[in-house]
């Protein structure tokens, strides 16, 4: 039967063997691996904004930043050559578009066309994808062989903002970090930041630069860890060696360093709790209550650690341009926040910087032979594909590493299937759960607010490969690169068995 968007569409529907959703980090890479080890393969990218850049051209809040070092959030094939390692957003935003326009990525995305619905059929072996052009909202449809999702998991629309009793009685201006007005005033303002995430430790010192006073109001502390914004090793490297030396040896000691102190947090907790509740005293002084603002009930590594830059949040905490305030949101009042300690804060400017809204896939809704996938139901294979979903892929980075590391793990392990059915006639490709009963747990580790809001819609993970999601680079990449395409859990079909219609 002709749904009401089919008959609506244009007649001729465009074909490609590879369909990108998203045109952010993890777009471009997956174009640019597709580029070196596909480049018989026809692609497309497909992006509701106007413009290249995802997370990093979306979010414009004072003081934007990345909070992983740019040797491994930047690409392994484009050493990053500006001076900080910890830099700011726009700097991370002309670099993706720079290496989309060096490499012609930019002539194969599509912009403003959101995927709203993707369809695959086992009897065509391939997707149809349901779009809707912005801002005008005329309908669309392509297919493709391989879908590969790489829109995020958050909501660009709207960022998360509890229901706090009597906010509509605030008399002040009301800001999310997600859609800053570009005409904020701070100069003499009163501004409580609540929130004690990554957001909110960007968004403190900068804030404080031209504000009367900044507030960071929170329910309970997040461990925050200081590091240089220049890595020093990496510099000296590149003055040394050829970029793509230095970048290589840049990339791995960082790496390494990063699973190291993950592993000893999970090891050790109470020793790096330690290590890190000291280092918050020294950099704050004898006179700040760390145990109250900076020490968590919670173990390392439960939740995201916070990265700052050269000690700034500390710093402007200890000049009082900033403090902190421990306490829980009674509710509004006209000229600011009653706690449920009983004080109150005064409050010009109020910022909730308190999470982000998870949407998988964009917001996509997925269906194979008519049946729609129930994305929390499904099991996630290598950490990148679902149960029962043919040809399809989705890039989601380590939530204790750089975005970047493994979605290029993904790009490369997306190339290698391809290549696999190439090369063995199969028309597509299907993780099936396969072997004795197992386990099933969430996928991502964390406590975190806005992954347990979300454990509904993410998909599960296994207790043993292929199904387990490994948070550490150096496991996944042997996985990824050197195991078996064709394992027990993959279930490959051929081309004669489908009948695969010819590109409009």
């Amino acid at each position: 039967m002709t749904t009401a968007f089919e008959q609506a569409v244009q007649p001729d529907v465009a074909h490609f063997d590879v369909l990108i959703v998203g045109a952010g980090l993890s777009g471009i890479a997956a174009a640019a691996h597709l580029q070196m080890k596909c480049p018989r393969k026809s692609f497309v990218i497909l992006e509701r904004r106007a413009s290249i850049g995802g997370t990093w051209d979306l979010f414009k809040y004072p003081g934007i930043r990345s909070d992983s070092d740019m040797a491994t959030l930047g690409y392994s094939f484009r050493p990053w050559r500006g001076e900080k390692s910890i830099t700011d957003g726009p700097s991370i935003r002309e670099y993706v578009r720079d290496t989309a326009r060096e490499r012609g990525i930019d002539t194969h995305i599509r912009f403003g066309q959101s995927a709203t619905r993707a369809s695959w059929s086992s009897q065509d072996a391939r997707w149809t994808i349901d779009v809707t052009t912005e801002p005008d909202g005329r309908p669309m449809q392509y297919t493709c062989s391989f879908l590969f999702m790489c829109s995020g998991y958050y909501d660009y629309s709207e960022g998360y903002t509890p229901d706090w009793a009597g906010a509509n009685t605030f008399g002040g201006t009301f800001v999310h970090p997600q859609h800053w007005p570009t005409d904020l005033a701070l100069e003499g303002k009163k501004v409580v930041v609540i929130g004690s995430g990554a957001t909110a430790v960007t968004l403190i010192p900068e804030l404080a630069k031209t504000a009367a006073h900044v507030t960071m109001l929170q329910r309970s502390p997040t461990y925050v860890v200081s590091r240089p914004s220049i890595d020093a090793i990496a510099n000296w490297l590149h003055k040394r060696l050829p970029a793509n030396v230095a970048h290589f040896l840049a990339r791995w000691k960082n790496v390494f360093l990063s699973i190291y102190f993950y592993g000893l947090a999970r090891r050790r907790p109470d020793r790096v709790k330690k290590a890190i509740v000291g280092l918050a005293k020294k950099a704050l002084g004898p006179d700040f209550d760390v145990d109250t603002h900076f020490t968590p009930k919670y173990n390392p590594w439960d939740q995201r650690l916070c990265l700052v830059p050269d000690n700034d949040l500390f710093d402007t905490l200890r000049s009082g341009k900033a403090s902190v305030v421990t306490d829980t949101i009674e509710r509004f009042t006209p000229s600011g926040i009653a706690l449920q300690s009983g004080k109150s804060l005064d409050a010009d400017i109020v910022v909730a910087a308190t999470g982000l809204k998870v949407q998988l896939l964009g917001g996509l809704t997925l269906l194979v032979d008519g049946k729609q996938v129930d994305t929390g139901k499904a099991l996630s294979y290598k950490g990148m594909m679902f149960s029962d979903v043919p040809n399809f892929a989705l890039a989601l980075g380590y939530t204790n590493a750089s975005w970047t590391l493994k979605c290029e793990l993904t790009a490369q392990y997306v190339c290698r299937l391809l290549n696999h059915m190439d090369a063995k006639g199969y028309a597509y490709c299907t993780p099936r759960r396969s072997g004795p009963e197992m386990l099933e747990e969430p996928a991502l580790p964390l406590t975190s607010g806005y992954v347990q809001r979300a454990n509904a819609i993410l998909p599960k993970q296994g207790t043993r490969v292929p199904w387990r999601v490994v948070q550490n680079y150096v496991v996944d990449m042997a996985m990824i690169r050197f195991s078996k395409v064709a394992d027990e859990s993959m279930q490959f079909t051929k081309k004669a068995d489908v009948r695969v219609p010819q590109p409009a």
